[in-house]
C-alpha cells in the first residue's frame, strides 16, 4: 500500500512530537500534552493541538527563510488550545 504524502507528513509530525516528548526537549511540549489531556481533550485531539504548532512553526521557517525560534514555539504550545493563527487574527 502506498502511503500518501499527507500521511507522511502527519507520521512525521508525530515524530517531532514523540521525540520531543521522550527527550523532554522542550519541556514544554510534555507539559501542554499533559495540560491538554487535563482539560479533556483526548490523546488525538491533542496530538492534532500540539501537530498544528509544529506545522505552523516549520511552514514559517521555510516560508520566511529564517531560524527555528524555539521562544515563539513554546509561546504557541504554552497558548493551546488557542491555535497560533487564532492569536494572530
Amino acid at each position: 500500500m502506498k502511503e500518501t504524502d499527507s500521511h507522511k507528513l502527519r507520521n512525521a509530525i508525530l515524530e517531532v512530537i514523540n521525540t520531543q516528548v521522550r527527550d523532554n526537549d522542550p519541556p514544554e511540549t510534555k507539559q501542554a500534552l499533559i495540560r491538554l489531556q487535563g482539560q479533556g481533550f483526548s490523546e488525538e485531539e491533542t496530538l492534532k493541538l500540539i501537530g498544528y504548532v509544529v506545522a505552523v512553526e516549520v511552514f514559517s521557517v521555510l516560508k520566511e527563510n529564517r531560524q527555528y525560534d524555539r521562544e515563539k514555539y513554546i509561546s504557541a504550545l504554552n497558548a493551546l488550545p488557542t491555535l497560533p493563527w487564532e492569536k494572530e487574527a
